[in-house]
Formats: C-alpha cells, structure tokens, sequence
C-alpha cells in the first residue's frame, strides 16, 4: 500500500454506524491504520460495528448523539481537548432523504429536520471542531452532499434545498482555508444504503428501479476515499449524478424538467404523491 495522507490519523465521521459512513470508518481502520471516533444516534449499531472489527475494535471509539443538536458538538469538542485527543480529519456523511413529496404537501417541521440533519449538523461541527483541527499537521473536512444540489427534482425541494447549501457553504470554506485546509465536497448519485427508508410507499417495482441507476455501496466508498487521497475539492460519483451534472450545465433549467418528467413518465409508487395535486 502506498503512503497516503492520512494514514494513522484520528478521523471523525458522523453517520458511521451504517452504510457509507460505516464503510469508510473501516475502510480507514483496516486499511490506513486510522483511529476513527464514530457518530450516530444508535449505540447499539455502532457496538456492533465495534465488535464487527474484531481485533481492531479497539481503533474505533463512539458518541451516541444527535448530529443536529449543536450543544453535542460542544460537548465533544470539550471532551477530546479533555482527553486530548487531536482531530486530523472530519468527514460529515450524516444525512436523511425525506419522503419524495411536494413542497405544498411537506409540514414546517419536516423542512426544519431536513435542514438540521443535512445542512445544520455539518455547520455545528465545523465550527465546534475548527480550532482544533487547524492544529492538525494535516487537517482535512469532507462534506457528504448529494447529486440533488446539482440538479433539483420535483418532489426534492426540501432535500435539495438542504443539500444546495451545504455544497454552497463548502466551497466558501475551502477557499477560506485553501492554505491551511483541505476540503473536500462529495456529491454522490443514489447509493444501495438504507437511504430510502423514508420512502413508506417504496414498491418492490420501484426499488429495482432505482437500484438500476444506484452505486454499490462499496463502489462509492472506494471512489470517496480516492477522491480524498488525491485531496480532490469536488468528487462527483455515480452515472446519476454525472448525467445531472453535465446535464445542468449544458442545459440549466430544462434538465430538471427532463428529468422531473421521466420521474412522472415513470409512475413509480415513490413518486406518485409527486406528481398528484
């Protein structure tokens, strides 16, 4: 294995306890010697998780909480300058995709979970955590966005919205600290994760639909760490999500119709109360 980066530094990562945030947890464990400090609300999944490292189990510690809450992240950040625990790299990968819906049909309390979850919760983390990184030899901050802030679909307001500006909030920040900082942005297409939990109406129709266009999980882990170890500003994975990328720029408006429009051309389950008035 080639020397990289960020082999044997203390990494934090939020969402560890499943799908890409556990993935990279291990994948920096097994592969690169790190020492990973895991988030997620569920104690027991990251137990588990500990336990599923075997000998390695030790290389990995937890905090069960809430990443919107921002007294969490001032907690934390009090306990490792405590303990003295020095960050080199946080990657924030914790994120919710809300029930495809339209904007007149979503509460007021599901836009402020949405916001607090995908956008808050990265924001409070980084400003809790900042002081203490830039004390890192090699400090690093990795926001896990989405394909949605490249291009939005109906029924993807809120999520979009949420995913547009943490990717907005990013790219000021890397260039705010482009001499003392890396930061990275990722904007993955749909991944084979339990993602679409929220989706209640999901058929199984729909579901082998959309994992037509999805990324194997491990793929896209592969693909985030590579990007990471090359220090890319912006990492765009998955065909979905380069097909919306290009799409938009050589298209602008009209490729969210387009594609808004093969969405309703579809009537997948998922999408139904979309497209009903």
């Amino acid at each position: 294995m080639n020397k990289c980066w960020y082999d044997y530094k203390t990494v934090i990562i939020t969402g560890a306890s499943s799908g890409m945030g556990k993935g990279l947890a291990e994948r920096l464990i097994r592969d690169h010697g790190c020492d990973v400090i895991g988030i997620a609300r569920t104690e027991s999944k990251l137990q588990a998780f500990k336990e599923e490292l075997g000998s390695l189990g030790h290389k990995f510690t937890y905090y069960p909480f809430d990443v919107s809450v921002k007294e969490n992240w001032d907690k934390l950040a009090a306990k490792l300058k405590e303990e003295g625990i020095q960050p080199d790299i946080l990657i924030n990968n914790a994120g919710i995709l809300p029930k495809f819906n339209r904007f007149s049909k979503i509460t007021l309390d599901d836009v402020n979970h949405t916001m607090q979850i995908n956008f808050y919760s990265s924001l409070y983390a980084i400003k809790a955590l900042l002081p203490t990184l830039l004390k890192s030899d090699t400090p690093g901050i990795v926001n896990i966005a989405s394909s949605a802030a490249l291009c939005s679909l109906a029924g993807t307001s809120i999520y979009s919205a949420s995913k547009g500006a943490l990717k907005s909030f990013t790219d000021a920040l890397r260039e705010e600290h482009r001499k003392d900082c890396y930061v990275g942005l990722v904007c993955p297409g749909f991944t084979k994760t339990d993602i679409f939990r929220n989706q209640e109406q999901a058929s199984e129709g729909a579901m082998k639909a959309l994992n037509m266009v999805s990324t194997d999980c491990d793929k896209m882990v592969d693909l985030i760490e590579k990007g990471i170890w090359k220090k890319k500003g912006d990492m765009v994975f998955g065909i979905d999500a380069h097909a919306m990328n290009i799409g938009n720029k050589l298209l602008g408006t009209f490729c969210s119709h387009a594609a808004s429009k093969v969405l309703e051309i579809s009537k997948l389950s998922i999408f139904r109360e979309v497209f009903t008035p």
